[in-house]
């Protein structure tokens, strides 16, 4: 199978070049020079050139407190890209994963996970652009497309919070950390391989929304805590604060776990539990800051 994987210098864009070339599958990936997903004539250009079966768009506007004073150009890479690239994908008969956020949800006064299906409310201009952009793709391509939502990424690149982490346990003695929002830290190579998963299976009655966010929950205090036991450092270290203690000019989601049942239905299992995946990762992500 042929993929297009549009905005692959970001975290997640690189993982999935990285896991289909890993499965021998034929991948070209663009990041945001190569293509700009808000030119219609650019992502024409793109699609008649590589001819993918399939197409996996990574690229977005992500700079969630930024899009309040800006949400303009949020919106056209977060809601028209994402429409041009479902129309073209349409004329060029391929099929469309399109990755989306759990901002699309209020991450107000909840204690179980969001279902796939459950109504959407953005508080934030970031999460309104990205629904914006969700809706663009399953109504262009209702058929032969696939919202994947995930949240609270950490990956080898780019920057993150457990790379944070790991660089401020080195140098300070203690770390303040919110414990008052909740929700699934996820690497970004099980993300990727569960899109790899996903592609042959879209069509013939598989599309929708489905949640890619590691099982379990915690709070960003939790995640901390893990990331110093598995540095073998005190865990003690990371004292537990409030949002307010950090005000951003986005508010930020109490609750943001997902709940994961549509990948059953399609023959799939959830994305592993949190801490395991972190376990791994955490060697792999301090070899490359060491580099």
């Amino acid at each position: 199978m042929t993929w297009l994987v549009t905005g692959a210098g970001g975290m997640l864009g690189r993982d999935v070049v990285d896991e289909l070339a890993e499965r021998g599958e034929q991948v070209t990936g663009l990041d945001r020079a190569a293509l700009d997903i808000t030119s219609a004539d650019a992502i024409e250009g793109a699609l008649a050139e590589h001819r993918p079966a399939l197409v996996v768009n990574c690229a977005a506007y992500t700079a969630v407190d930024d899009a309040e004073t800006d949400e303009e150009t949020a919106t056209r890479i977060n809601a028209a890209g994402p429409r041009l690239l479902a129309r073209a994908c349409a004329r060029h008969g391929a099929r469309l994963i399109h990755v989306s956020t759990d901002y699309v949800f209020s991450g107000e006064a909840r204690t179980t996970p969001y279902p796939e299906d459950h109504p959407t409310a953005p508080r934030t201009a970031y999460g309104r652009s990205k629904l914006a952009g969700e809706r663009a793709v399953l109504e262009e391509l209702p058929d032969a497309s696939a919202v994947v939502r995930t949240a609270w990424l950490y990956g080898v690149h780019g920057t993150n919070f457990v790379r944070t982490m790991i660089g401020l346990e080195s140098r300070r003695p203690t770390v303040d950390v919110v414990d008052d929002q909740r929700g699934q830290p996820t690497w970004s190579a099980d993300v990727a391989a569960r899109i790899a998963d996903l592609g042959p299976r879209l069509g013939d009655g598989t599309h929708g929304v489905f949640h890619a966010t590691s099982s379990g929950e915690a709070t960003w205090h939790d995640l901390a805590r893990e990331v110093f036991r598995l540095l073998g450092a005190d865990p003690s270290r990371v004292r537990p604060t409030t949002t307010e203690a950090f005000p951003r000019p986005a508010p930020r989601p109490a609750y943001s776990a997902l709940g994961h049942d549509r990948w059953r239905e399609v023959g799939l299992e959830p994305i592993r539990d949190w801490k395991s995946a972190l376990q791994e990762a955490l060697p792999l992500i301090r070899k490359e800051m060491s580099q």
